[in-house]
């Protein structure tokens, strides 16, 4: 188990072992112990790595992705009225999973300058909407913000091989340019957006 750091009690898991998702989302509410969810773990940690490795594909950001989201359910369960806890637990992986693949995303683009180097690990999906803190909304729109100021074949190339997934072949086949002209925007891109950044760091 790589949960190291969640402290559940043999006598916990068990007490709840059987028991529906509802009566030990629950019992927890009413108590606040971390242990009682134990048996929650037990039951879903599987699904929640599974998903997490669909996305994020290497192992240990599958592990490190699961134990964040379920120490996220510490705080969540008390706050979201949950009707189908396994369907509401998938896509809350799913999304963090996405968030994950956006940040990286975007890490590649912007380079150790960027703004989403600045304790990622705290910024954390919170529920099915998708309610991002402040800090995070505003780093994405600085990044859409530098995405824009590209000309319009950097943007076009940059947004089509880091955003969409696109090969050099496939972005030259989209766009019309050629292999060499597409390695070249996307390369004058990259360094167009980090100084956009620096110097509005700089600025503020």
């Amino acid at each position: 188990m790589f949960l190291k750091n969640i402290h559940r009690s043999d006598k916990s898991r068990e007490k709840f072992k059987t028991s529906p998702d509802q009566d030990i989302i629950s019992e927890y509410r009413k108590k606040k112990d971390p242990e009682i969810l134990g048996a929650l773990f037990d039951r879903y940690i599987h699904l929640v790595f599974g998903v997490c490795m669909k996305y994020l594909k290497r192992k240990d950001d599958a592990r490190d992705a699961t134990m964040e989201i379920f120490e996220k359910l510490f705080s969540d369960l008390l706050e979201h009225k949950i009707v189908n806890f396994p369907s509401w637990l998938h896509t809350v992986s799913r999304n963090f999973c996405l968030m994950k693949q956006r940040e990286r995303k975007w890490e590649i683009i912007a380079g150790p300058e960027s703004l989403f180097t600045k304790d990622l690990n705290k910024i954390m999906e919170s529920d099915v909407d998708l309610h991002h803190n402040d800090e995070k909304e505003a780093e994405l729109a600085e990044m859409e913000k530098a995405l824009v100021q590209l000309s319009e074949d950097q943007e076009q190339c940059v947004r089509l091989f880091y955003l969409h997934n696109r090969s050099y072949r496939e972005v030259a086949e989209i766009t019309g340019y050629s292999l060499k002209k597409v390695k070249s925007h996307i390369q004058n891109g990259k360094r167009n957006m980090k100084n956009y950044l620096m110097a509005s760091r700089n600025n503020k």
